[in-house]
């Protein structure tokens, strides 16, 4: 205790001299410098002390996390990873060398020697192991060590420990300045060796400072003879806002002694020059890729077993911004490692399917004779023996519910029905009809002649008694049809006959006229013709002697007299003829003659028939009329 007050009495001191100096040096420009004396001498307590630290997260952002850091001089050095994962240990110094795990680089377990002693990395690979990865260093270090987590897995948990020399006096490798700024940390030197554990949760928890190196000397003997001056420059900065991609850090600034570069405190700097930049961009290097992995898909079968797929894509950090918030692009597969690529596809089953069941055996055949139909229930049962809905079945093997049955050949037989009440004849003999027909079990029609049997007659005769003095119509058979194909007629002939009790005589139409007179002409149709050559009648020669031509319109129609090109090309009538070979002769009577250029054409249209024309196309006319007579008395075309 008197140690720690003598020490806290120093520090005063070396605050008053400091102050003192400064006034000095402004009334007195400085004219050099001279350095303070840095050997301190061996501590007064020998030992040590024990720092532990525990370090658990649930979920931190992939990549590197700081854990702690280890003071230069430590012992005893054990980092150990409690809960077996897929996280691993990193280290590297406080100038930012790396030791082991550095620049996304995964070493090999084994021996490394650095800062000033060996430290062993041990990765166990048993697939039974429960034990995580663990460092271990006899030290002590050289310098600072920088302890990180490469974060893959959530819920890791890391636990360190290492011994410091109990820290009464400053250590004999720093410089020291004449200053009364306290260490960061104050120990009080316990009765006798033991262990100081931290429990902090944080990312730095269990982190033990070391004093500060500008702490005073416990006896300050040597005042400044030269007046100095001090300067604002950067101590470095915060901690990364992210261990990759491009972050942000706050950047720290401190007050030092111009000359020598050793710190001193902020008031003796002018707080008016003080840098304003407070931020800077940390960490440039590219975050490694992960796998982002989607929410599974609804499974392919309702019931029984399915797939089921989601999207995997490696993507990869490439900002990390001050509100938390992350950018990250897609990169190839490759970076995030195929072998680890999480699997696309699985296997489901939302319930175990429904099953068909037969409930009844198969009731009777629904007729007692010929072929008839059977049926059965059949319904859909769950798993659990309750009926449900058809669909949730296959409906592929439902078992049939219906199904044919064959009993057998059943007696055929004639039925006929009642004979017509009335004569076809009014008087005199006539006919009675019936209807027959073959049933089978009274329901199926048979073709006549399937039965057996002789079939019963459909006619039978009447008589309505004696005809007399009766003016009766009677028709013969119809002709032929007049048409081979397509619409045609027939005819037949009718007679007036006088039916006087049987004796019949053929009289004069015009007696029977008061009775409705049969129909002698009727349409009939033998088949349709299909398509055929339609053709008109000839035109009028275009010429009356020495050969002329005739034409005519042939066309292919079909039953419905519409165009076709269906027709056979091989039938083709001719549509143009000749016509008129015969010679001209001169005329007999020479005041017969044409007064016009142009009588063919009233040949042609066969107007010759006409006075007028034949007047003034007398020669044309004439040689018409010798070598066609009967053509002029046509004065019609059929088309």
């Amino acid at each position: 205790m008197a140690g720690l007050w003598q020490q806290l009495g120093s520090l005063r001191q070396g605050r008053a001299l400091a102050l003192l100096h400064y006034f000095i040096c402004l009334l007195y420009p400085p004219s050099g410098a001279l350095s303070w004396d840095t050997n301190t001498g061996k501590p007064p307590v020998e030992g040590y002390e024990v720092v532990k630290g525990n370090f658990s997260r649930i979920f931190l952002r992939v990549g590197y996390h700081k854990i702690a850091e280890i003071p230069e001089g430590a012992r005893n050095i054990t980092i150990q990873e409690t809960i077996k994962s897929r996280n691993y240990l990193a280290l590297r110094t406080q100038t930012g060398v790396s030791i082991i795990n550095g620049n996304w680089v995964i070493d090999r377990p084994g021996l490394y020697t650095a800062v000033g002693t060996q430290l062993i990395y041990q990765r166990p690979n048993e697939i039974r192991s429960r034990t995580g990865e663990s460092i271990t260093a006899p030290g002590p270090i050289a310098e600072d060590l920088h302890i990180y987590l490469i974060y893959q897995q959530p819920g890791p948990s890391i636990h360190y420990e290492y011994s410091v020399p109990l820290q009464n006096t400053l250590p004999t490798h720093k410089p020291v300045t004449p200053t009364d700024i306290p260490p960061l940390v104050t120990k009080v030197t316990p009765s006798h060796t033991g262990e100081k554990v931290h429990q902090d949760a944080s990312t730095n928890n269990g982190n033990k400072e070391r004093p500060h190196p500008n702490q005073v000397p416990s006896d300050p003997s040597v005042a400044p003879e030269v007046c100095t001056t001090y300067t604002w420059t950067k101590s470095g900065g915060s901690e990364c806002s992210t261990t990759c991609g491009i972050g942000r850090r706050r950047i720290l600034w401190e007050c030092v002694e111009k000359d020598s570069r050793v710190t001193v405190p902020a008031d003796l700097c002018d707080l008016n020059l003080q840098p304003t930049h407070q931020e800077e961009e940390c960490n440039t290097r590219p975050c490694p890729a992960y796998w982002d992995v989607g929410e599974w898909s609804e499974c392919s079968r309702r019931c029984g077993p399915g797939n089921q797929q989601r999207q995997v894509i490696c993507r990869q950090v490439t900002h990390v911004h001050s509100n938390g918030t992350e950018t990250s692009v897609t990169v190839p597969p490759k970076m995030c490692g195929l072998s680890d690529m999480p699997v696309t596809k699985s296997t489901c089953q939302l319930k175990i399917c429904s099953q068909w069941e037969i409930r009844s055996e198969w009731s009777p055949c629904s007729v007692p004779c010929g072929v008839g139909q059977r049926s059965r229930e059949v319904v859909c049962v769950s798993n659990q023996g309750d009926v449900e809905e058809d669909e949730e079945c296959n409906m592929n093997l439902r078992p049939d519910t219906l199904q044919n049955c064959d009993m057998g050949a059943c007696a055929r037989s004639w039925f006929t029905s009642l004979w017509s009440q009335q004569c076809s004849a009014d008087c005199g003999q006539g006919n009675r009809t019936r209807a027959i027909v073959c049933l089978v079990d009274h329901v199926t029609d048979l073709p006549l002649g399937s039965c057996e049997g002789e079939r019963p007659p459909e006619v039978t005769s009447c008589d309505s008694g004696p005809c007399q003095d009766r003016l009766e119509w009677y028709t013969g058979p119809w002709s032929q049809c007049s048409a081979e194909c397509g619409n045609g007629t027939q005819t037949r002939s009718v007679a007036c006959i006088f039916n006087n009790d049987g004796v019949k005589e053929v009289v004069d139409q015009l007696k029977c006229s008061s009775l409705p007179q049969p129909v002698t002409t009727q349409h009939c149709s033998l088949k349709p013709c299909g398509v055929q050559w339609y053709i008109t009648d000839w035109s009028a020669c275009s010429r009356s002697c020495n050969t002329g031509y005739r034409v005519r319109e042939v066309r292919c129609l079909t039953d419905n007299i519409v165009p076709s090109n269906d027709c056979d090309p091989k039938l083709t009538p001719e549509s143009r003829e000749e016509c008129n070979k015969q010679p001209c002769v001169a005329e007999i009577n020479p005041s017969c003659s044409d007064q016009y250029h142009n009588c063919v054409v009233v040949v042609q249209a066969r107007l010759c028939v006409y006075p007028y024309y034949r007047s003034v196309c007398c020669a044309s006319c004439s040689r018409s009329q010798k070598s066609y007579p009967k053509s002029l008395e046509k004065n019609y075309i059929h088309r």
